[in-house]
């Protein structure tokens, strides 16, 4: 142990003293130590809450439309519209009078729509067109953080039909699919289809999906299956 003498007489310390400073002096370094703490945890509070700043906003990027549609026969399809605009995604589920629930991905990210039928086990697949990005972007700025329900109006709405013929041999393995559409379609077999003018007379159109845009378009896609 060391100890610290002063002489009375001459008022100067023992030179045992240099290594014993004033209890004031020691206490610098921790108090440096503790401020360097404390701005560390503050700038990584800060970082954390804008982490969960962008991934909120991320999150309600995500919006729900939900469309009323009469078909040809004047019954009512229920048609929901969920879109992500962060990847540039909209999904449709279609559901007819007789329950069956088609479900339509189009990908502007990749450029593809994609078609997944509920009483199919297929996906169909077709590239984008100048036409599709433009539908889907009205969809995308028209979107709200919140549930819309639209009624669209028969006698005020512009309808199309397209006809689309399967291609039996251009199967794709659904493994090769960039998400989302390879969460959708990867229980099913997977086909490119190929825009046509109509499947003819030797031709039966085997299923159609409607689908409504907030451009007040319904447009009819009509399936049928070309030859090997």
């Amino acid at each position: 142990m060391v100890r610290c003498w002063k002489h009375s007489e001459a008022g100067l310390e023992d030179p045992q003293c240099m290594h014993c400073g004033p209890i004031s002096s020691s206490r610098v370094p921790h108090k440096v130590l503790w401020c360097s703490l404390a701005a560390m945890l503050l700038i990584v509070i800060i970082a954390l809450s804008v982490t969960a700043h962008l991934g909120l906003q991320h999150k309600t990027q995500s919006s729900l439309q939900v469309v009323r549609i009469p078909d040809h026969m004047g019954d009512l399809i229920n048609q929901s519209a969920l879109i992500d605009k962060h990847n540039n995604v909209v999904t449709y589920s279609v559901t007819s009078h007789v329950n069956y629930t088609s479900t339509v991905i189009f990908d502007m990210r990749h450029g593809l729509v994609c078609y997944k039928p509920d009483n199919q086990d297929s996906c169909f697949l077709r590239r984008m067109e100048s036409l599709d990005y433009e539908n889907v972007q009205s969809q995308l700025n028209k979107s709200e953080q919140q549930v819309r329900q639209v009624w669209v109006v028969g006698n005020q709405t512009e309808k199309h039909t397209e006809f689309l013929g399967v291609l039996p041999s251009s199967r794709v393995e659904a493994s090769t699919l960039q998400e989302p559409l390879q969460s959708l379609c990867q229980q099913a077999s997977v086909y490119w289809t190929r825009r046509s003018d109509g499947p003819g007379k030797q031709r039966l159109i085997y299923f159609c999906i409607d689908i409504c845009f907030p451009s007040n378009i319904c447009v009819s896609v009509c399936f049928y299956y070309l030859p090997e």
